[in-house]
């Protein structure tokens, strides 16, 4: 840490700091077009669940509306959002999947045919932390599924990190290492019967 004796220079810093940190924050419509140009992508990731446990695995995504998570062991869960649906699967359950309409989640929030950040009442925040653009979003039609805090770095945009609080209170924070976009995603990933996901 530097220290600086000259009162009018720390002045200065003082002031230009703020100047600089708005200047660096991603506006709202430049982060609808980065998710709006992403069609295909894929990477690793790291989830923090509820309950404080962490998973790995390689998420898949191919907008609009779908996205597979596929889960390392010893975890055995699937989860895939197909044909407006989430489902979760566990590999080693003999009870059914469950299933949710992707609607409800706020997942569908980035994964919508058009993102539009800048509709009325859908961001509930929008900051700067510094080195990255952090951007807090609802469905605003139905503020009680939930919300989706999405991290943004900039030169080039990339979204780093998500962290879902959904309608029943519980929060999941997904970290993702280099989400790659581009690329051929066969549609049968994100197929949501059960003779699919049991391959």
């Amino acid at each position: 840490m530097r220290f600086i004796t000259s009162a009018a220079l720390t002045l200065g810093l003082a002031v230009l700091t703020p100047l600089a940190a708005v200047a660096q924050k991603l506006p709202l419509n430049e982060i609808s077009g980065y998710l709006n140009k992403m069609q295909t992508a894929q990477g690793e990731f790291t989830q923090i669940n509820d309950d404080g446990s962490i998973s790995t695995g390689t998420i898949l995504i191919k907008r609009p509306g779908k996205v597979r998570f596929e889960y390392n062991k010893p975890d055995t869960a699937l989860v895939v959002a197909g044909s407006n649906t989430v489902v979760i699967y566990d590999r080693k359950s003999n009870q059914p999947p469950e299933t949710y309409p992707l609607a409800r989640t706020p997942l569908s929030i980035i994964l919508a045919k058009r993102v539009d950040l800048g509709r009325a009442k859908m961001v509930t925040g929008h900051k700067y932390d510094g080195t990255s653009t952090t951007v807090t979003a609802q469905d605003p039609d139905h503020p009680e599924y939930g919300n989706i805090q999405l991290k943004f770095t900039a030169k080039p945009v990339e979204l780093r990190q998500w962290i879902i609080n959904d309608g029943n209170g519980s929060q999941t924070t997904v970290i993702l290492g280099n989400l790659k976009q581009g690329g051929n995603i066969p549609n049968n990933k994100f197929d949501i019967s059960r003779a699919t996901l049991d391959r």
